[in-house]
């Protein structure tokens, strides 16, 4: 996932500011999914679980991430792709019910765990983070292709 996000960033940064504070929100949501899931260098030493605030922080910049591109991005380049014709705009209405559904799994995540007490038993907690992961990454997958989509056809 940060190997896409580096690519992206090397490939459409600087070019739009609307997509710019997007892939920014984008690296800290990375960065907070591997705090979370104990990846290297953040590795847990004693195997535990994430404490509730790291839940919660992660939670509120993964909202914060899919609240963005849904009213702010996906909004922006679908009418570009609009104003370019059938084909553009054929693709973009593809790739937005695939990255809807992906909102669903990580609303789903949140739903369970923003909000869960210090005493909850999260069990399935790194089961649903390694599925929110893998959805994460077809997420980034189909925003990457809606915005190569815009660049490759609406930017001069």
């Amino acid at each position: 996932m940060l190997s896409r996000f580096e690519e992206a960033q090397q490939k459409w940064g600087g070019s739009h500011s609307v997509i710019d504070a997007w892939l920014t929100e984008r690296q800290e949501l990375l960065l907070q999914f591997c705090k979370l899931a104990g990846f290297s260098p953040f590795e847990q030493n004693d195997h535990a679980l994430p404490d509730q605030v790291q839940i919660q922080s992660f939670c509120q910049i993964m909202m914060d991430y899919l609240s963005a591109g849904h009213f702010e991005v996906y909004d922006n380049i679908v009418q570009a792709c609009k104003e370019k014709g059938p084909k553009s705009v054929a693709l973009a209405n593809a790739l937005y019910p695939r990255i809807s559904e992906t909102t669903d799994v990580a609303l789903d995540f949140n739903d369970k765990y923003a909000e869960a007490s210090k005493d909850a038993s999260l069990g399935s907690f790194d089961t649903d983070l390694s599925k929110l992961g893998e959805v994460l990454e077809l997420r980034f997958e189909l925003e990457d292709e809606l915005i190569e989509n815009f660049y490759a056809n609406h930017t001069n």
